[in-house]
């Protein structure tokens, strides 16, 4: 098996850990820490998340021109360009450090809502993940070297192995009596070791070396302009996912902001699921737009890629919207009364709101992940990037004057409505710039499976009635739920070729046993 398809093998089999292994340490999190302290440890996560964008997207440039100085076999390029990019990551590393100390002054007067003790503990995990962040993006060079290599198998399994063993630590310093501050550690502790050891992998194994033959400001310039969209991006992703924690930060008690990150969490659970699934197909369908294929060719691909993954998301979506309120008492609810740890029914509701918000508004970006691959093949992501970025921001504004009164939902409202439009904007622009028949991808996305979708959830909704409580009742129901639409969508809402693709393995291990 190549290093391509081991490598997306393991990336699939880290995406399921962090999902999975997420959903079942985040209550434990939660009960060690208690709320106050869990929505402290969202917020500086999502501060330093944000500062994190110093980065300026150089990480994909360094994949992208070592694969090229590897394909042109131009080996006094690439030690060049490397030590070119380490000068610059040690230029960002102070930049990183000094923010941090500016902005550590500020802490006081940012979180208005914070107590003293409140304070201090987000200004040591604050200084903490600083440092964390000044060693973690140098760091990322080694990463994107092996990925320029096409050394995939390595980097991705020391991903997996190093996620294992920092849940593993996470649990037993839960049990030792560890706080926030802790995990922040284990973090740092973490991200040191998998730097030195990537780094080792680098130099030794692959033979790389880093060596300033010429210094230019012309090339800096050129390393800027391949990396400003992906720098771009990465604020839209900020906003997307971050802005809220810090807004909700200056307006909200600490516990706001665990039910707001736990929300988060669940709607990145949700497109992970979709992008998995997707992503197995992307390099074929990125091929066809680079060979200049028609505009109803890349419009049936995006059909089958579309339609794969709005199977996906409307069994989970479905699920979530009966079942997600159960799930998440059971998950992260208790009474409020007999611990700090817990949250009660009411803040249940409000995490169950804002990820179905979420879910909602992320599904038609997910379904049309193909659409990205099709504007990055024919160079046209500035319209994208610069559309995301302007309602990114109007939509946390927004969300920000919402928070005011509703706070988490409030704020979670404003981003979602930007989603929305700007989606609905790209879609024309697909439609009238690119060439692909939206009309056509609506229609024949929703053949079939839109009918059994609303069967489904108006079976499960009867299922909703079966009696009983706790975890064994929430299976129950779920289990049902899954075999039903499992049968209707195979039988009636499945073409022929989703039906073999879904039965083949299943076929291959029964012919195998």
């Amino acid at each position: 098996m190549s290093q391509l398809k081991k490598g997306a093998l393991l990336t699939y089999l880290k995406i399921f850990l962090t999902n999975v292994i997420g959903i079942m340490i985040t209550p434990l999190i939660v009960s060690f820490l208690g709320k106050d302290e869990y929505g402290i440890f969202n917020a500086i996560g999502a501060l330093i998340g944000t500062i994190a964008l110093l980065d300026f997207g150089l990480t994909n440039t360094v994949v992208r021109f070592v694969a090229k100085y590897r394909a042109e076999k131009d080996r006094e390029g690439e030690e060049n360009f490397l030590a070119t990019i380490k000068l610059l990551y040690i230029a960002i590393s102070g930049l990183v450090i000094i923010i941090g100390v500016v902005f550590y002054f500020f802490i006081d007067s940012y979180f208005t809502k914070f107590n003293a003790e409140e304070i201090r503990i987000a200004k040591l995990m604050f200084v903490i993940l600083i440092f964390n962040l000044a060693i973690q993006l140098p760091g990322m060079i080694f990463t994107g070297i092996c990925k320029g290599y096409e050394a995939f198998v390595f980097p991705e399994s020391v991903s997996v192995i190093r996620y294992l063993l920092r849940s593993i630590t996470v649990v037993a310093v839960l049990f030792l009596g560890g706080r926030a501050i802790s995990l922040v550690i284990v973090d740092t502790v973490f991200n040191l070791f998998t730097i030195l050891v990537t780094a080792y992998y680098v130099f030794k194994k692959l033979k790389v070396r880093f060596k300033l033959h010429q210094f230019s400001k012309k090339f800096i310039k050129q390393i800027f302009k391949y990396s400003s969209w992906i720098f771009v991006f990465s604020i839209v992703g900020m906003l997307q996912w971050k802005s809220g924690s810090w807004v909700l930060g200056a307006l909200s008690e600490p516990k706001v902001l665990g039910i707001y990150g736990i929300g988060i969490a669940l709607g990145t659970y949700y497109g992970a699921f979709s992008t998995a699934i997707s992503s197995v197909f992307l390099p074929r369908a990125t091929q066809m737009a680079v060979d200049n294929a028609t505009g109803e060719e890349l419009t049936s691909m995006m059909i089958k890629l579309g339609r794969l993954s709005f199977i996906i998301l409307m069994y989970i979506l479905g699920a979530f919207i009966l079942y997600g309120e159960q799930f998440i008492n059971l998950w992260v609810g208790g009474e409020e009364l007999k611990t700090d740890g817990r949250y009660n029914a009411k803040e249940c509701k409000e995490i169950y709101i804002i990820a179905l918000m979420i879910m909602v508004g992320y599904t038609l970006p997910l379904l049309q992940a193909f659409g990205n691959s099709i504007l990055e093949a024919k160079n046209k992501l500035s319209f994208k990037a610069i559309l995301y970025l302007v309602f990114m921001i109007l939509g946390a504004g927004l969300g920000g004057f919402l928070a005011i009164e509703y706070q988490a939902i409030g704020m979670i409202s404003g981003l979602v409505v930007g989603w929305i439009i700007v989606q609905n904007v790209m879609n024309f622009y697909y439609h009238n710039t690119i060439g692909l028949n939206i009309f056509r991808f609506f229609k024949e996305l929703l053949h079939k499976t839109f009918f059994v979708v609303l069967v489904v959830i108006a079976i499960g909704y009867f299922i909703n009635y079966v009696p009983g409580e706790g975890w064994f009742n929430f299976i129950l129901k779920g289990s049902t739920y899954t075999i039903v639409f499992g049968i209707l969508m195979y039988f009636v809402g499945m073409l022929d070729y989703e039906r073999e693709l879904f039965s083949k393995p299943i076929a291959s291990i029964v012919k195998r046993k």
